[in-house]
């Protein structure tokens, strides 16, 4: 996972305020765990189990403390993670693992291993790109901060050596956030909430002013109300959780809007059966499949705070789709009893839409159990869910001079629906002029841009995309040269059962509609598409993207080409 010289004291002051922790002005404060809370107690205690077998133990190693990943690599994250993890089961009564001595002194061995490996500078490295890194710092220093806050008040018997250690860890890495630089949008985030946390427990005046050096670029909002980076899956539930921990550490529940205009667009990037919209994502998680867990904590935070019932709404979805994955965050839960609250009664979620977000270049439609999303800038220009049954992508490509795979710049409202244009131009080109030809013949002299062109073939497709209560009605045309051949593609998720369509021959999962209506079925859920039309079976056309390992239905024809289907 990727992240002037200040001396303006009124700035300084303004971070460094008195702290106003504004979680303490939600009501009804619990002093016994609920039982959602002990069933990611009990859940932690595998995941601790587990990870310290990864650990080494051997003395005489000098690796002593140090924890493997699944390339068995020691790191300084997979390490972090057994005082993580520990700090919750050391302080949890519920725990097979509460106050215990062992567990405390696997910890002080990790502690002793960061300590260790830590550079002069206070970074450390994330081995699979980053070296003495600021950001991957930040990333873990807020986690031991909070691991911190709960050994300390587990009350552990012995714990005074691995809070010494801590200290000294998390001292030296505060040294580094108050100076290292970033790499993106998010990072500035991260840092900014690891001081925020270091602050709480060491209130150093540099902490509060490197924070507000990056808070001062302003948040990266957009009128959509999503992040700069777009990453759904990601990276904009942890910018979330980041301007929650900078809100309450420094004292700014402004920060608190830019959090709450980010949530109320995710309700409508949710998918009928709890997964999240990622296709726009800037990230890695672009198009990945993905739950909800990683808002579980704004949407419950703020239910609590705001006593929004709409974000309760959430809390329970994600709690029925995301289930035991929420545990990722258990240490946020333990810090602040605060979350051990009932929610405030639940609102109704939207689930009959539709709506744009000119921004990312999506258009998200939905009608209870079925949803589709538009796509701009994207191979991939339209997805359709219905409950379980998912169509993952829907492409067009011609073989128009190698260029022809199908992508829109932008979705446009019509009178019926939507509408998304591709233009393209294939020319042929005449003799160099005579007064620039390279006396080498160096082709790569004689660009084509300084050559007349002749012979300029046109092709232009446009999709419309009607919405009807059954679901899309979607319709492609060409115009331009004739008899180039096309193939429009619907990519399905693997596991369900695709009926009324042909297998290609030689191919892996490739088939036709030849005519009449296809159906995908996965369980109680069947998605119908057609009709159908296969004038030729040439599904690999000269500059169209390679089929996807999945499996994948294609209608065929030759421009001029017209073609109207429904999916339902």
């Amino acid at each position: 996972m990727n992240r002037r010289e200040f001396v303006k004291k009124s700035v300084v002051t303004c971070c460094a305020a008195p702290i106003v922790n504004i979680s303490g002005i939600i009501p009804s404060r619990l002093e016994k765990m609920p039982s959602w809370l002990l069933a990611l107690v009990k859940n932690n205690d595998i995941g601790i189990t587990h990870l310290r077998t990864l650990q080494v133990k051997d003395e005489k190693s000098p690796d002593l403390g140090g924890v493997r990943d699944a390339f068995d690599i020691l790191n300084p994250h997979n390490t972090a993670a057994v005082i993580q993890w520990g700090s919750c089961a050391l302080s949890s009564p519920s725990s097979q693992f509460y106050q215990s001595a062992d567990l405390l002194n696997d910890m002080n061995l990790a502690a002793t291993y960061l300590i260790k490996t830590q550079h002069s500078d206070g970074t450390i490295d994330l081995l699979s790109t980053n070296f003495h890194s600021t950001p991957d710092t930040g990333f873990i220093v807020k986690r031991l901060v909070m691991a911190y806050v709960l050994i300390e008040k587990s009350k552990t018997k012995g714990q005074e050596n691995l809070l010494a250690n801590l200290k000294t860890f998390l001292i030296r890495a505060g040294d580094a956030l108050a100076v290292g630089g970033i790499h993106t949008p998010n990072h500035r985030w991260v840092v900014s909430a690891a001081l925020a946390k270091l602050y709480t427990l060491w209130p150093d005046p540099k902490y509060a002013a490197r924070a507000e050096q990056w808070l001062g670029e302003h948040i990266d909002l957009d009128q959509d109300g999503q992040f700069n980076e777009k990453s759904t899956y990601i990276y904009s539930a942890l910018s979330d959780r980041l301007l929650i921990t900078i809100a309450k550490g420094f004292n700014k529940p402004a920060l608190l809007d830019a959090v709450r205009r980010n949530l109320d667009m995710t309700m409508y990037y949710v998918h009928p059966n709890g997964e999240i919209v990622t296709d726009a994502s800037g990230r890695q998680d672009k198009a990945l499949v993905g739950t909800l867990e990683n808002y579980y904590y704004p949407y419950r935070y703020l239910a609590l705070l705001d006593n929004n019932g709409s974000y309760s709404a959430m809390c329970t979805l994600i709690e029925k789709t995301a289930g035991p994955k929420i545990g990722g965050f258990l240490d946020y839960f333990l810090a602040d009893p605060s979350l051990w609250s009932n929610l405030p009664p639940a609102k109704s979620l939207p689930v009959e839409y539709v709506k744009s977000f000119p921004n990312s270049g999506l258009v998200r439609i939905r009608h209870n159990n079925w949803d589709s999303t538009l796509i701009a800038k994207n191979p991939v220009w339209l997805t359709f869910m219905k409950g379980n049954a998912v169509l993952q992508g829907v492409r067009f490509a011609s073989s128009f001079f190698g260029k022809g795979q199908f992508q829109s710049d932008t979705i446009t409202k019509t009178e019926r629906g939507w509408a998304l244009i591709q233009k393209l131009d294939g020319p042929y080109f005449q003799p160099y002029p005579v007064d620039k030809i390279s006396p080498d013949g160096d082709w790569e002299k004689m660009p084509r841009t300084d050559r007349p062109q002749s012979e300029v073939q046109l092709l232009e497709t446009k999709i419309s995309i009607n919405v009807t209560r059954e679901g899309i009605e979607i319709e492609i045309a060409t115009s331009g040269t004739e008899r180039v051949p096309v193939a429009w593609e619907f990519i399905f998720r693997p596991g369900g059962v695709l009926n009324g369509v042909v297998k290609i021959e030689n191919s892996k999962d490739s088939w036709l509609l030849r005519e009449g209506n296809g159906t995908y079925t996965l369980g109680e859920n069947i998605i119908t598409f057609g009709p159908g039309k296969a004038l030729h079976k040439n599904i690999s056309l000269r500059g169209s993207l390679p089929a996807m390992d999945a499996p994948s239905v294609y209608i065929t024809g030759f421009t001029p080409f017209r073609h109207v289907i429904m999916v339902s």
